[in-house]
């Protein structure tokens, strides 16, 4: 689990696992003398632009969703840092990894233009007559003052 190519994602895309590069450093913040030799940040790179998972329409979608994220060789990077662990910042960077790249693929439908129903149209022009109405009385009607 973790990993791109053992779920889908929209439209025949895949992130192969052999493309993504995994990297261990050093964590930051507070945790005592296990965290001063203990490698256990994660980072993952993957390199959209060059990718054999993605059809060439999930490519341009990514490359375009995600371009602030990408470097300019098209590489996108994901850092987990959370946990003491490794095995589970591994788990988590490749969460992250999975969900951006979903999100990025996903489309909306395409929305159906409607209109509003004849009813709605008549209650709404009766109020603005109404509505007039009122104004037009305080121009005109208060001369006894």
């Amino acid at each position: 689990m973790g990993r791109g190519e053992d779920r889908g994602l929209p439209g025949g895309n895949r992130i192969p696992d052999h493309e993504v590069e995994e990297l261990a450093s050093r964590s930051s913040g507070p945790g005592g003398q296990h965290v001063n030799t203990s490698s256990t940040r994660v980072s993952l790179r993957w390199n959209v632009r060059d990718s054999e998972g993605l059809t060439a329409s999930g490519r341009e979608r990514v490359l375009r969703k995600l371009a602030s994220r990408l470097s300019r060789e098209g590489v996108l990077t994901v850092h987990a840092d959370r946990h003491r662990s490794r095995r589970r910042n591994l788990e988590e960077a490749h969460e992250r990894l999975f969900e951006l790249v979903r999100d990025a693929l996903h489309q909306a439908p395409a929305r159906r233009p409607t209109k509003p129903r004849k009813g709605a149209v008549e209650r709404r022009l009766k109020e603005k007559r109404r509505r007039s109405a009122i104004k037009q009385d305080r121009r005109t009607g208060r001369d006894d003052d």
